[in-house]
C-alpha cells in the first residue's frame, strides 16, 4: 500500500512543477501538460521533443503501477528517471538561476523520490533476508 501511495505522489508532485520563460511566459507542468495532450491527437508532430514525450511516458509508467496489485519497481525506476530528466532539469535551472519558484515547485517531486526509493530499497533488503 506504501509503494501505490509513493507513486501516487510522485505523479501529483511531478505536476506542480513550474516554469518561466521570457518575461511574461510562464506556466505549472499540469497546465503544459494538458496543452500536451491536446496537441498530441491535432497536431503529434508538435509535441514529439524528449523533454515533452519523456516526462510523460514517466507519468504513464508510474500510472501503471498503480493498478498492479504489487507495483513494479523496474516501471516505478523507470519513470521516475523520465520525470527526473525534467524536474532534474528545472532544479538546476532554479538554482543557477536563483528563481525560488521554480526550485521550489520542484523539492516537493525530489523529496518523494528520495523516500520512493529508500521505500524500494528497503523493502528488497527485507525480501532477501
Amino acid at each position: 500500500m506504501k509503494s501505490k501511495i509513493l507513486n501516487s505522489l510522485l505523479i501529483i508532485t511531478s505536476l506542480l512543477g513550474y516554469l518561466e520563460w521570457g518575461k511574461t511566459n510562464s506556466m505549472f507542468l499540469f497546465q503544459g501538460e494538458y496543452e500536451i495532450l491536446e496537441k498530441l491527437f491535432k497536431a503529434p508532430d508538435s509535441v514529439a521533443h524528449p523533454f515533452v514525450l519523456l516526462p510523460l511516458i514517466g507519468q504513464i509508467l508510474i500510472f501503471i503501477t498503480l493498478f498492479q496489485k504489487t507495483p513494479s519497481q523496474l516501471l516505478t525506476y523507470a519513470g521516475i528517471l523520465c520525470l527526473g530528466l525534467l524536474l532534474g532539469f528545472m532544479f538546476i535551472i532554479g538554482v543557477m538561476s536563483f528563481n525560488f519558484k521554480i526550485l521550489f515547485s520542484t523539492i516537493p517531486f525530489l523529496i518523494v523520490v528520495f523516500l520512493t526509493i529508500k521505500h524500494y530499497r528497503t523493502e528488497k533488503l527485507k525480501e532477501n533476508l
